[in-house]
């Protein structure tokens, strides 16, 4: 029997940010984290709670430090993992966090070789993004109340006759003001929390969000997004801010304070017709937009893809939409 069977990597690797056993200073887990500061706070969590396991794991199997550690215990530990049931995206992640952990201990000169270099991890799977329809996104972005409703009341009078109702059409501009820009610019859910103020130019119909690993990216939108954001930042969040809200923040949630990612998820589950999640929105607006004869290289642009084999997953999106319209409308097939 090999040294790593029977030792179970822990799962709070798979949340983010679990509690790991404490990892010996060999490995500098402490200092790799600060190295990730650029990253996205949900990237970072999980990288280091990968990477704990990964060390307590080798730690059992008799391995002190990096240097130690060699390309065939990597691939036993990620073929461990699949033995174990993780997902192919976890354990892709995994590979991931631990190809840019001992590339890190490389330049650092806490080994002499990197043994990650070309390490392969398992594909998804071959599944799909979820694409929403044009019914569905009809329903999803037009059936709130506020791009039609009544203009919100300042909150003085939202305390007067007639103020719950006047509330309701703020937040009501603020779910269209999301949905929209979401769609419009194929944000990520962290950009659209994160996005400040001085980013949205409503005269150049551009908004101007910080992606993954702390890259600055301009997005256009459209007439209607445009409009839509004009309405909720002056006519609805005026109504809603409290003396503790955060004058950078584009959005607030119900306690007035930036919007976060759980608030997006109930904003898309109280409007969407169909189970979805938000990042379907950006899924669906890069799939339409190669439908509509969208080169991909400005595809790529437009999402804040590093490398464009990211963003071909999407021209795959559209064949199998060319297949099934072929098959239902082709008289022969």
């Amino acid at each position: 029997m090999s040294g790593d069977q029977g030792i179970e990597p822990d799962q709070a690797a798979e949340g983010a940010g679990g509690e790991h056993a404490p990892v010996g200073a060999r490995w500098q887990l402490g200092e790799f984290g600060g190295w990730l500061l650029g990253r996205s706070g949900a990237t970072r969590r999980a990288y280091v709670g990968d990477l704990a396991a990964f060390c307590e794991w080798a730690a059992r199997a008799g391995k002190a430090g990096p240097d130690e550690v060699d390309r065939v215990l990597l691939r036993r530990y990620l073929a461990y993992l699949s033995t174990r049931g993780y997902a192919r995206a976890s354990i892709a992640r995994k590979a991931a966090a631990l190809r840019g952990y001992f590339a890190w201990c490389r330049r650092r000169g806490l080994i002499p070789e990197d043994p990650s270099r070309r390490l392969g991890s398992p594909g998804s799977g071959g599944r799909l993004p979820a694409v929403l329809s044009s019914r569905e996104l009809e329903i999803l972005l037009d059936g709130g109340s506020g791009a039609a409703g009544s203009k919100p009341r300042s909150k003085a009078g939202g305390r007067r006759a007639g103020g719950r109702a006047a509330l309701s059409a703020a937040w009501a501009l603020r779910d269209d003001a999301v949905l929209e820009l979401l769609y419009a610019a194929g944000l990520r859910v962290s950009e659209l929390c994160g996005l400040d103020r001085a980013g949205v130019d409503l005269r150049g119909r551009t908004v101007t969000v910080m992606g993954k690993g702390a890259k600055e990216r301009r997005v256009p939108v459209h007439a209607r997004c445009a409009e839509v954001l004009r309405r909720w930042l002056e006519e609805g969040r005026p109504a809603v801010a409290g003396p503790d809200s955060p004058p950078e923040a584009v959005f607030l949630n119900r306690r007035g304070l930036r919007l976060g990612p759980r608030d997006v998820r109930r904003i898309v589950d109280r409007r969407s017709p169909v189970p979805t999640h938000p990042h379907a929105l950006r899924h669906s607006m890069a799939t339409h937009l190669l439908d509509g004869g969208a080169d991909l290289r400005v595809v790529q642009e437009l999402l804040g893809h590093a490398s464009l084999q990211t963003t071909q997953i999407y021209t795959h999106v559209s064949k199998e939409r060319l297949v099934e319209v072929y098959s239902r409308a082709h008289p022969r097939a």
